[in-house]
């Protein structure tokens, strides 16, 4: 699987994941559904992650993950857009305060969030009770393979 990440960080969180990192979890994702596929990530602020939720979504604050499927303008020849999946938008400040009200490890819950927006840009999605039992079987099958918790299980909440 080849992947060419478009790493974007529009904040000034700490703690961030590596590129590394947004790249393992992203071919965790795709492998054995694409052999190449170009992506960017996009991690942003408070600001910016409310503007695009109210734009994109109608709801006025901020979400974890934002997803954005390529979608090829008129002309443009498939096989120049085959490898093109899309965008995603992670709000840090929202990934670290759903960790820490889960109680989960950040690195857990930033994989869990990679991975579920590039389902999302690969089709799934969670509309229903059969579609969202799906993908939740696809998210803790893929983060099980990279070393993680399943991440629907209860989790106690730390203070």
């Amino acid at each position: 699987m080849e992947l060419d990440l478009d790493l974007q960080v529009a904040t000034a969180a700490p703690d961030l994941p590596t590129q590394p990192d947004f790249e393992r979890w992203a071919v965790a994702a795709l492998e054995g559904r694409r052999e190449r596929a170009t992506l960017t990530i996009r991690i942003v602020d408070v600001t910016e992650g409310q503007a695009l939720n109210l734009y994109y979504r109608g709801q006025e604050h901020p979400t974890n993950v934002l997803s954005f499927p390529f979608e090829a303008p008129p002309g443009l020849p498939g096989e120049e857009a085959d490898d093109l999946l899309g965008d995603l938008v992670i709000c840090a400040a929202v990934v670290s305060r759903e960790a820490q009200e889960q109680g989960k490890p950040a690195p857990a819950h930033w994989a869990h969030l990679v991975v579920h927006g590039v389902l999302h840009l690969l089709g799934e999605d969670h509309l229903n009770d059969p579609e969202a039992e799906q993908m939740e079987g696809l998210e803790t099958d893929i983060l099980g393979r990279l070393g993680f918790p399943p991440p629907y299980a209860e989790t106690p909440v730390t203070p």
